[in-house]
């Protein structure tokens, strides 16, 4: 694993429990078809949602969310109509794809987020 599968791999262990913590109930992690993986499906209300999570350990000239373009959220696209069809969730069934940025500190081992919600397939 690399270091950057690492800080990948805390990030999205840290993003479930914030998610949790702000009355989310985690279905999946790690949702994975040959055309895209799902970081997190959750569920708050009757209401789904597809978490992209985006983790870093240092400041970057970047943002995290940069790190979603366009291919990458084509795929996410796919990936997630997969997911409705595989489970039979009814069409009724709000969802939405959500970006959780994770800023980890490892010196102080604390972590601050920035939820970008709705994003837009």
């Amino acid at each position: 694993t690399s270091e950057k599968q690492k800080i990948g791999e805390t990030g999205e262990n840290i993003a479930v429990k914030f998610l949790m913590k702000h009355g989310f109930s985690v279905l999946e992690r790690n949702y994975t078809k040959k055309w895209g993986e799902i970081d997190i499906v959750a569920k708050k209300g009757s209401k789904l949602y597809f978490i992209e999570v985006k983790s870093v350990s240092r400041v970057t000239e970047y943002e995290p969310e940069e790190n979603v373009h366009p291919w990458k959220i084509k795929r996410l696209h796919r990936a997630i109509q997969t997911y409705l069809l595989e489970k039979n969730v009814s069409d009724e069934t709000e969802w939405q794809l959500d970006i959780l940025a994770v800023f980890l500190d490892l010196t102080t081992r604390k972590a601050k987020f920035r939820f970008t919600e709705n994003i837009i397939l």
